[in-house]
């Protein structure tokens, strides 16, 4: 059996980036009544009992700033807040690599990249035939399914239902390949669809004399952000606030000023702001838009050009230049990716009441994640990849099984302490009462479901990004975040350090290394960083 390691915990909260509000466990407790209910079981009782079932829901690129119960700014988001308000919102949730075929492969494995061997989105394939935590469910007596983005080029294994998107699937009316093996389209919007097949699956694919673990993969939130038609003028009357560094112009980052992730630069007219003209429409990106219009049938066509229409004429009237063309494309980019954020949001309040008319809540965990945090014009970015905060923070929200919260007293709380998407499997493996293999390298997440604060909690999380040259142009990097600081190492055609104090410095614009104090913090980081990396047994540099 796996024990925890010998961390230290400080249990000291970091709130999320400057300007992010924070609700606090007070006001998630206005929703405990839902799940408080009932006196303890008697022991004969406690031996009948089910094995949980689990529900995990994840989208793709999902920042925690567009969700209200992280950040109240942007949008309102009552569904993900349910699940919130009725069990546990984790305010200290990262991934170990910000991309999302390394995230997933973390997720199934409980490994860290360099152990799991998939490292990176343009030279891996996942060995399908290593541990996953699904193959463990399986041996524990579990009934396991996939449904949505798999983004790991290998098909599923461990699962007895699987219906996928090919790589990263399209928004609408797209391809799923099945277990048989054949490449079939659906109609419809994929948000939709991937829900749909998953009541149906909950209601008539699985054996319901079995626990189940069922994973509900979405598409959403990722780019281009293509919106369901029935919310296209969403959010059109909205001017959403520029993030305080929009305008960060990378003094003393040499990495973050290399970067190919801008709005003002890097954001195409044309496939990511649907702002097609005969110059925009003429490009690479341009092109590909065009053929995913050309999936759209006849009414949606018609809906969508009818919005855009007036989209482009906007565009064309003012003729944005320079500071003005940033901000322009700052509001449509927002307005879009929040389009998207409503179809995901209605989707999974669906799904919940769906178990809650099923009678599924008083034995299943319901987990909603994403593969990893994302910018929303902060450092004037898009997209992910950096450690620094708003990319290597990602939502975790968990709504218990209400038996669970019965038996342990519980109510609706925040959980500070620094988790990492490695923890998921033991977590999962634990609430089924499957061994954890001593090869897993996160920790289960159970004591602190249950309201506790182990002394033995880790004080410090490892990251390591691989990808470069690629896409975005994010130099590699590793690093150490603690419940403090940070300490990042970008190498590979560079060698710099970055190290932020991140009570004084949330928003990471002040290096601090190789500034007169910070040499003894900076050497303490990097012994506690190398310690971790040997701890993982990262290797690949």
């Amino acid at each position: 059996m796996k024990t925890n390691q010998n961390f230290v915990s400080s249990a000291k909260k970091i709130l999320p980036a400057a300007g992010t509000t924070i609700i606090g466990a007070g006001t998630l407790m206005a929703g405990a009544g839902a799940i408080i209910a009932g006196g303890s079981l008697t022991s004969c009782q406690k031996k009948e009992q089910k094995q949980y079932n689990i529900v995990y829901i994840m989208t793709d690129d999902h920042s925690f700033q567009t969700m209200s119960c992280y950040d109240e700014r942007y949008t309102e988001t009552p569904n993900l807040d349910r699940i919130a308000d009725e069990g546990v919102r984790f305010t200290n949730s990262f991934v170990a690599n910000s991309l999302s075929g390394p995230s997933r492969a973390c997720m199934l494995t409980g490994k860290h990249s360099c152990a799991n061997g998939f490292y990176d989105n343009t030279t891996c394939v996942f060995d399908a035939s290593q541990q996953t935590f699904p193959k463990l469910l399986q041996k524990a007596g579990y009934e396991t399914a996939v449904i949505g983005k798999w983004h790991l080029e290998s098909l599923p294994t461990g699962f007895d239902h699987w219906e996928i998107v090919p790589g990263q699937g399209d928004y609408y009316n797209p391809q799923f390949i099945t277990q048989q093996n054949d490449t079939i389209q659906k109609h419809g919007y994929i948000t939709d669809i991937i829900t749909d097949d998953a009541i149906d699956w909950l209601d008539n694919g699985r054996d319901k004399d079995k626990p189940f673990c069922l994973l509900v993969h979405h598409k959403a939130i990722h780019r281009n952000w293509m919106a369901d038609t029935a919310h296209l003028a969403l959010f059109e009357d909205k001017t959403f606030p520029l993030p305080e560094t929009f305008w960060d112009d990378y003094s003393g980052r040499q990495a973050a000023a290399a970067q190919e992730m801008s709005i003002f630069k890097d954001m195409d007219l044309a496939y990511d702001l649907k702002t097609v003209t005969e110059e925009t429409g003429k490009t690479g990106l341009g092109q590909a838009y065009a053929g995913m219009l050309e999936r759209l049938d006849p009414e949606q066509r018609a809906a969508w050009e009818k919005f855009y229409a007036s989209v482009i004429a906007d565009f064309k009237a003012r003729a944005p230049k320079g500071r003005e063309l940033a901000e322009w494309k700052f509001q449509r980019y927002m307005r879009d990716y929040l389009k998207v954020v409503k179809s995901l949001d209605d989707n999974v309040g669906r799904l919940l009441d769906h178990l809650e008319e099923e009678g599924l809540l008083e034995n299943t965990l319901i987990v909603y994640t994403s593969d990893q945090g994302f910018y929303m014009g902060e450092h004037g970015w898009f997209d992910k990849r950096f450690m620094y905060e708003e990319s290597m923070r990602t939502p975790l929200i968990m709504r218990l099984p209400d038996r669970f919260v019965r038996e342990n007293g519980l109510e609706a709380h925040d959980i500070t302490e620094l988790v990492q998407n490695i923890d998921y499997a033991p977590t999962f493996l634990e609430l089924a009462g499957a061994e954890i293999p001593d090869d897993i390298q996160g920790e289960s997440l159970v004591p602190l479901l249950k309201g506790e604060h182990p002394d033995n909690w880790r004080q410090s999380l490892y990251y390591h990004f691989y990808e470069y040259p690629a896409e975005h142009s994010v130099k590699r990097h590793y690093g150490i975040r603690t419940d403090r600081y940070k300490l990042i190492h970008f190498y590979h055609d560079i060698d710099a350090w970055e190290l932020y104090d991140l009570h004084e410095d949330p928003n990471e614009l002040h290096n601090l290394c190789g500034q007169p104090g910070y040499e003894n913090l900076s050497d303490s980081l990097k012994v506690q960083l190398e310690g971790l990396r040997k701890q993982y047994g990262d290797k690949i540099f």
